[in-house]
């Protein structure tokens, strides 16, 4: 019987709970990008749709990202030498939503502390198991 670690079980849940957030949002994005296209149809220009597309395809990139290190997390959620690519993954959604955070504000939004916190929640919990994993490792 194969037992489960600190590392192996928080980077297994935390990918899976990705997967799904990642699949749900390059939905969303899709649906967005073919909103600001509608806007842009229908204002016959007035409405400058530079930065709605960027924040679009920032989501897109977003949302890829954060699949993917949901995948490389479940698969390697056993394998503690993969731990490296893990943490990279994660710093790079956890990167990618402070970046989001910064477009909103820039483009407009209230800058929102919680939807900050609440965007990196998942991304640090996600490396944390990482660390966990590579510490097993070593020891």
């Amino acid at each position: 019987m194969e037992t489960t670690t600190k590392g192996t079980g928080f980077l297994k849940v935390t990918g899976i709970l990705m997967i799904i957030g990642g699949g749900i949002s390059i939905i969303m994005g899709i649906i967005a990008a073919l909103g600001v296209a509608a806007l842009a149809y229908i204002s016959d220009g007035t409405v400058s749709s530079a930065l709605l597309y960027a924040s679009v395809v920032l989501m897109l990139i977003s949302a890829v990202a954060e699949l993917v290190a949901g995948i490389i997390g479940v698969v390697n959620c056993k394998k503690p030498e993969k731990a490296g690519v893990c943490i990279a993954w994660g710093i790079i959604v956890a990167v990618l939503s402070v970046a989001g955070t910064i477009l909103n504000s820039v483009g407009g939004g209230s800058f929102s502390a919680f939807s900050l916190i609440l965007g990196l929640v998942l991304p640090v919990l996600y490396i944390i198991g990482a660390v966990f994993n590579k510490k097993e490792h070593a020891a």
